[in-house]
């Protein structure tokens, strides 16, 4: 790679920040809807509160996990740290959002929240990194999770949710910039694939309800959305794997 290119690739990246981040301050404030605390299965399973929507977070524990031994096997890689850090938070969501969904509450989810803006901020410096290079990567990775941490704090002392609505989102549209601004790269139709199966998780997230309601009761659109993220993080560890490789 040239040194032209990191640095237009940078510029683009930090383009990109500045307009999602003025677009977002340009809204008025969002304030966390009460509603998001009732969630459609609130069935006790196996002696747990809220049992689907807290069990089926142990995936992403086992996925952290994998992430952190994949890791630790192939240590020579330069953006290693960042993909710590976001297998790190992956794990935690685990423990974070099993605790939310045990008794819902805004105090709750600051938990659940925490840890996945460590994941998305560990995974933005991770997957930048080929297009911005191995220095400016750490440079940024410290800010980039003091600004996701942040995030949820601003929301947790305000009650205002933009921040962190910048924080999930801009990652996600850098990503499929990156996707999007060079040849193709090791890793990236699972990166991909990861995109996809997040986007459907979103939406079995939104479809909770409505998916409790088709099935009889027998399952909702959350405790789902929670199995399809996990598989967006397992493709992440078959990313860095491809990127690591040989």
């Amino acid at each position: 790679m040239s040194t032209a290119s990191p640095l237009r690739h940078i510029w683009i990246f930090v383009l990109l920040a500045v307009a999602t981040a003025a677009g977002v301050a340009a809204l008025p404030a969002l304030p966390q809807d009460p509603a998001y605390h009732q969630f459609a299965d609130a069935r006790t399973v196996l002696g747990v509160p809220n049992g689907w929507n807290v069990l089926s977070n142990a995936p992403f524990l086992v996925v952290g996990l994998l992430g952190l031994a994949t890791c630790h096997r192939r240590s020579g890689h330069p953006a290693r740290v960042a993909w710590v850090i976001a297998f790190t938070g992956i794990g935690l969501v685990s423990l974070g959002s099993a605790w939310y969904h045990r008794s819902p509450s805004a105090a709750a989810l600051v938990w659940d929240r925490l840890p996945m803006t460590i994941g998305f901020m560990g995974l933005l410096v991770a997957v930048l990194e080929p297009s911005i290079g191995g220095r400016a990567s750490r440079l940024l990775l410290a800010p980039a999770v003091a600004v996701g941490l942040g995030s949820v704090a601003f929301w947790h002392w305000t009650g205002d949710l933009r921040p962190y609505v910048w924080v999930q989102f801009t990652p996600l549209l850098m990503i499929v910039a990156v996707l999007a601004l060079g040849p193709r790269r090791p890793g990236a139709v699972s990166l991909l694939g990861a995109l996809l199966f997040y986007g459907a998780a979103k939406g079995l997230e939104a479809g909770d309800a409505a998916i409790h309601a088709a099935s009889g009761g027998l399952i909702a659109g959350h405790a789902v959305k929670h199995l399809f993220a996990a598989l967006a993080c397992l493709l992440l560890v078959r990313v860095f794997r491809d990127a690591t490789a040989g």
